[in-house]
């Protein structure tokens, strides 16, 4: 492994050696089969073992109630974005809260399927920020509330989740999921992008509690239908079969190094070592106020956008790769998901400190 770089990508997303040292091992020939999981029928023993194997190990992981189902759904969250709304508003109106990018496509696609009411929209502060709980606007009978658990783009992250009663929080999860242990009671359904911090892209993984998946909408698509997911174990066709068994592969890393208990204290100490040289080194500028930071994508810019791609470009041929930031932002930004070892985040402090140097 001594020529792979360090990839700070938002997404996809960098896995970790030992993931990929295994995957290559079981390549060609899975388990004596003679055959790569990718050659597999979804149907077969050998599939079904893998696949039944990486859903025990999540729900051991996240320690996801009884009472809550894991469905393996087509395409990634932007999928769940329309699904959630033709599943779960029933007539009634729907919450979003805006703190980023996707939190705001999630709501204009829910726009297409009934009544959205928008409780928060950080526009006004660039969503450089998280709301505090009173700032949040509810309407009075909703069927949910969705937020966006951490804002990719901006690089804001919830540190504590609204209290709702009696109403479903709808999280999208996709950039800080398996990051940290998580109380699923908390939330109706829980959902994310594979590509990040779970494996490759190819789909999405919901946590939905039982109650919510009833009398479905016969016009809601057969693909987007949660109740015919359940009803099939998620193959309603051909699942997604070879990230599904990426899945497993994780789950099963982060089980052998102490869980996510483990996975967040290396979390924390990568993002507060890059946090503290940024804010120590003048020619550096966060993004996002500090109260509210992401522990998964740091945001920053330099003096200006001229040496911001000066950065990214230098940080390429250092071996630091995807460091430009969001097309929709500019500046810079370190994606740095469970996978990125801390000599990563160290390798980039050291080029930093020298860019700094030579260009303040």
């Amino acid at each position: 492994m001594e020529d792979r770089i360090y990839n700070f990508a938002a997404g996809p997303s960098m896995l970790a050696d030992e993931v990929l040292i295994k995957i290559k091992e079981e390549l060609f020939n899975y388990k004596g089969s003679g055959m790569s999981v990718m050659e597999m029928s979804h149907r077969s023993k050998g599939y079904l073992e893998i696949f039944e194997n990486t859903k025990a190990g999540l729900r051991r992981l996240l320690e996801i109630p009884e009472d809550y189902e894991i469905l393996f759904m087509h395409g990634g969250a932007t999928g769940m974005f329309a699904s959630i709304p033709q599943n779960l508003l029933k007539g009634k109106t729907a919450d979003y809260v805006i703190t980023g990018n996707f939190a705001k496509k999630a709501a204009q696609e829910a726009e297409k399927f009934g009544d959205v009411h928008i409780a928060y929209d950080g526009k006004e502060n660039n969503y450089s920020l998280i709301p505090d709980e009173n700032e949040l606007n509810f309407s009075e009978d909703p069927a949910y509330i969705h937020i966006c658990a951490n804002n990719t783009i901006y690089g804001t992250e919830w540190k504590k989740f609204p209290k709702v009663e009696s109403v479903p929080l709808v999280v999208d999860m996709s950039s800080d999921i398996l990051s940290k242990p998580i109380n699923v009671s908390d939330f109706g359904l829980i959902y994310a992008g594979a590509q990040k911090n779970m494996g490759i892209a190819g789909f999405a993984v919901a946590i939905i509690r039982k109650d919510l998946i009833s009398e479905t909408d016969p016009k809601v698509p057969s693909i987007m239908n949660y109740e015919l997911s359940l009803k099939n174990d998620s193959m309603l066709n051909t699942p997604a079969t070879y990230p599904i068994y990426v899945l497993g592969k994780v789950v099963e890393w982060l089980e052998e190094i102490g869980g996510l208990k483990e996975i967040e204290k290396r979390n924390i100490l990568k993002a507060q070592k890059l946090y503290d040289f940024i804010d120590n080194t003048p020619f550096y500028r966060p993004h996002a106020q500090k109260e509210s930071r992401s522990l998964m994508n740091v945001t920053f810019t330099t003096p200006d956008p001229e040496l911001d791609a000066a950065f990214a470009k230098q940080a390429t041929e250092n071996g630091l790769s995807n460091l430009k930031g969001h097309r929709l932002v500019g500046g810079l930004r370190a994606s740095i998901y469970n996978a990125m070892p801390l000599t990563g985040v160290e390798k980039l402090i050291d080029f930093m400190d020298r860019f700094a140097k030579e260009n303040g």
